[in-house]
């Protein structure tokens, strides 16, 4: 696995897998990686020639300091395990070579931030797609792969993509959880033990709420208090940020109705990490639009 840290460097391999015809698949990261990165890796691995993949923490996504000054850190692993999963090159950019202007020019999204992570995180997504428009096209993909644990982002970078006409597809990847349930994340490793025991409540809290909608309710409001119940019940230490019932990907709730893809989707604090995990159901078709 080749190893790059500088921009042109990476440009010129790409333009050279590019002349033999080669697609390239790019999976961006904050490192730190786990068994979620690594299913993202082998879908490329699967579906693309060349696997690209990118371990940068980025500074303009991060609302508090002390959250992007202790993000975790472990490049010898991240080595190993990209390497293992098929990643061809991992991008190792300082944060000069991607921010090299102190940010003269940045991307704002207007769209799909007011609810979710973005309505407690301001700029937050703004800081994400300055990072992504800037890696794609220092990268130029044809594929871009992305986990659902955070199914807003995927809905904003399919957003971003559309509306800057990047030539790439993206590809939304299902959660990774562990054993007892919880979501696989980087920031797993800062609960407390006590703390860890709990958060596997917070996925089933979320399949109390699948439960009501397979069982024919479709009032968001009372799909919403049904998750709330459980996790007054089960849920001592975290303080819950958000419990949100949604169209998706529009991320919105129209005219209280509820058809096709719907997410609920929740996050909880705890004492030095946040967590953010959702589900997914298909309700059907419009009736009305029939």
């Amino acid at each position: 696995m080749l190893q790059l840290a500088d921009s042109a460097a990476l440009r010129e391999f790409v333009r050279n897998q590019k002349k033999l015809g080669k697609t390239i698949g790019f999976v961006p990261t904050m490192g730190y990686l786990h068994e979620g990165h690594a299913s993202l890796f082998k879908k490329a691995a699967e579906t693309s020639d060349v696997v690209i993949a990118s371990s940068f923490v980025n500074p303009t996504q991060f609302v508090e300091n002390d959250d992007y000054d202790n993000y975790p850190k472990d490049n010898k692993r991240d080595v190993r395990l990209a390497e293992s999963c098929g990643v061809n090159v991992l991008f190792l950019p300082e944060v000069e070579t991607i921010y090299p202007n102190e940010q003269q020019v940045t991307v704002k999204v207007n769209d799909k931030t007011d609810v979710l992570c973005g309505k407690s995180r301001p700029g937050h997504f703004d800081g994400v797609a300055t990072v992504l428009t800037k890696l794609f096209t220092i990268v130029e993909p044809n594929y871009v792969y992305f986990g659902m644990k955070d199914a807003q982002q995927v809905a904003i970078v399919h957003s971003l993509i559309k509306s800057f006409h990047f030539p790439i597809t993206l590809i939304a990847c299902p959660i990774i959880r562990e054993t007892d349930g919880l979501a696989k994340s980087s920031r797993n490793v800062r609960l407390l033990p006590n703390e860890r025991r709990e958060a596997p409540e917070l996925y089933k809290g979320l399949q109390v709420g699948s439960e009501k909608i397979r069982n024919g309710e479709r009032n968001f409001d009372q799909i919403i208090a049904s998750v709330r119940r459980y996790y007054e019940l089960h849920v001592q230490l975290g303080v819950i940020d958000y419990i949100e019932v949604l169209n998706y990907p529009e991320l919105t709730r129209v005219k209280d109705k509820m058809y096709g893809r719907i997410i609920i989707a929740i996050a909880v604090r705890y004492s030095n990490a946040r967590l953010i995990d959702n589900v997914t159901i298909d309700c059907g078709h419009d009736e009305s639009e029939a």
